[in-house]
C-alpha cells in the first residue's frame, strides 16, 4: 500500500518536503485551498518530481481558478514533466473573485484534455463521495478516468470503499483513500474543512490494516499539524509495500 502525504504548498515546500520524503512514497499536492492564493499545486508538483523522480506525485486540480488555455497550459507542464497524474475538480469557490465556469464539470475538462489539448501520457483522475450511492459512483469509475481519489472514509463509509475498490481493481484502475486523522491540534480545522475524521493516531494502524488489499494507497493527512503529520507517517511505515 502507498503512503502519500497530502501536501499544502507554502515557501518553504522544498524544505518541508525534504524533512518527509524518506517517510513516504509520494505527494497529493493540494491547489489553493480553500479558495486562498497559494503556490500552484501543478507548479510545486513539477518541482517536486524533478527533485525525487522515485516519489509518487499528483496534484488537485482546480477547475473554478482556471481558464481553459490555463487548464490546457498546466496540463501540458505535468505531461511533459512526467506527473503521476492530475485530480480533475471543480473545487472550492475562490475566496476572492467569481469562480470560472468555462469548463463547467470534471468531465467536461478531461474531454477537453484529451481531444482538444490532447495530452498524450498525463493520467486523470476524479474525486469519489461516500456521500453518493454505491450505484452512482460504479457508474463513475466506469467512465475513461485512469484512477481516483476516494473522500470521506470512516468506519460508516468503509464498505462502500470496498464495493466501489472491488470495480476498480477488476478494471485495473488505482484507487487512493484519503485518511484523516483527528488530533487535539487540528479539531478546528477539521470541523471548518467539514469532513469526518477517518480516525484518531491512537487508531491509525488499526484503521490501516482494514485497508490492506483494498486501495492502492492512502492519502494522509492530520490537516494543518504538522507534527501530527510526521507521527503519523511515522505510524505507517509497516504499510508501505
Amino acid at each position: 500500500m502507498k503512503i502519500l502525504h497530502e501536501f499544502v504548498p507554502t515557501r518553504k515546500f522544498l524544505k518541508v518536503a525534504e524533512e518527509v520524503k524518506d517517510l513516504v512514497d509520494g505527494w497529493n499536492v493540494t491547489d489553493n485551498a480553500a479558495g486562498i492564493p497559494a503556490a500552484s499545486g501543478t507548479a510545486v508538483s513539477c518541482v517536486l518530481k524533478t527533485k525525487y523522480l522515485d516519489k509518487i506525485v499528483i496534484p488537485i486540480f482546480i477547475l473554478h481558478y482556471k481558464g481553459p488555455v490555463e487548464v490546457g497550459g498546466l496540463a501540458l507542464a505535468a505531461d511533459t514533466v512526467g506527473l503521476d497524474g492530475i485530480v480533475l475538480t471543480m473545487g472550492d469557490i475562490p475566496k476572492y473573485g467569481e469562480p470560472i465556469k468555462a469548463l463547467k464539470t470534471s468531465e467536461e475538462a478531461q474531454e477537453f484534455l484529451h481531444k482538444t489539448v490532447r495530452v498524450k501520457n498525463l493520467k486523470l483522475g476524479c474525486l469519489l463521495t461516500a456521500r453518493r450511492s454505491v450505484e452512482d459512483t460504479i457508474t463513475r469509475v466506469r467512465d475513461v478516468w485512469d484512477f481516483f481519489f476516494f473522500m470521506r472514509l470512516e468506519d460508516k463509509s468503509l464498505s462502500i470503499l470496498e464495493q466501489v475498490a472491488k470495480e476498480c481493481k477488476r478494471l485495473n484502475k488505482p484507487i487512493y483513500s484519503y485518511f484523516l486523522v483527528g488530533t487535539p491540534r487540528n479539531a478546528e480545522i477539521v470541523k471548518m474543512i467539514g469532513w469526518p475524521i477517518t480516525t484518531t493516531m491512537e487508531h491509525v494502524e488499526e484503521f490501516a490494516t482494514k485497508l490492506e488489499g483494498i486501495v492502492d494507497g492512502i492519502i494522509v493527512t492530520c490537516a494543518g499539524d504538522y507534527e501530527g503529520d510526521k507521527e503519523l507517517l511515522g505510524r505507517l511505515q509497516k504499510f508501505r509495500k
